[in-house]
């Protein structure tokens, strides 16, 4: 276990380096097998893919961020929460600007990567919110993690070019979505309360056609 895990952080380690001095798409596998020191049988047994990677690497950060408490932050207001974890988000992946820089130019290049990052963006999100402690359950947090996605992706593009070590413009811009989401989440919110009504109303109905059809059915023949 230790081994697979100690290839897994020497593959991705590799594939960010060279991401950093070439284009994505013009690294072989074999390249980041070399770059890392293992086989390509050891690199196949890590990751299913050069993409897969791109996972790796991901999962890397949400760590690194949840294995980090609130501390103070816990008692503050949800959206305070949350910016602190993204801000905690960015100042893990700052070691790896250059290398994420080609690889953000590489998915705006490929659709089929663009659609594959918004999943690992998702999944993370979804997590980024439970580390602030805000619910990411059911329909409306379905839509709260898209959002916070899509939020996300425009937050990073500024981040790649901001400047250090302050990074004024992407704290603002990061203000400005976590105010647009909250203005989503209070819809949400107005509308569950609209819907609320409509739903008993329904469920009442449900149950009043399966009790009705209970009733029309034929009595079992009794036993002889």
């Amino acid at each position: 276990m230790a081994d697979a895990q100690d290839a897994k952080t020497k593959i991705v380690d590799a594939m960010m380096k060279l991401a950093a001095e070439r284009r994505f798409e013009d690294i072989a596998i074999r390249e980041i097998a070399t770059e890392a020191g293992v086989s390509l049988a050891d690199f196949r047994d890590a990751f299913p893919s050069k993409g897969a990677t791109l996972a790796g690497f991901s999962r890397r950060i949400d760590r690194a961020v949840l294995t980090t408490p609130l501390g103070e932050l816990a008692n503050s207001s949800a959206r305070d929460r949350l910016f602190d974890v993204l801000m905690r988000r960015l100042d893990a992946m700052a070691p790896y600007r250059a290398a994420l820089r080609g690889i953000s130019a590489w998915i705006r290049r490929d659709p089929t990567a663009l659609l594959a990052m918004n999943q690992l963006t998702v999944n993370s999100m979804r997590f980024m919110l439970e580390a602030a402690e805000i619910e990411s359950d059911g329909p409306a947090g379905a839509v709260k993690v898209q959002g916070l996605a899509f939020a996300w992706a425009r937050v990073f593009a500024i981040w790649l070019e901001d400047t250090p070590p302050d990074f004024a413009k992407t704290m603002a811009a990061l203000d400005r979505e976590l105010t647009r989401g909250d203005r989503l989440v209070a819809g949400l919110q107005r509308l569950d309360r609209f819907a609320a009504p409509l739903r008993a109303v329904a469920r009442a109905a449900t149950k009043g056609r399966a009790g009705a059809s209970r009733e029309n059915e034929p009595a079992a023949d009794s036993a002889v």
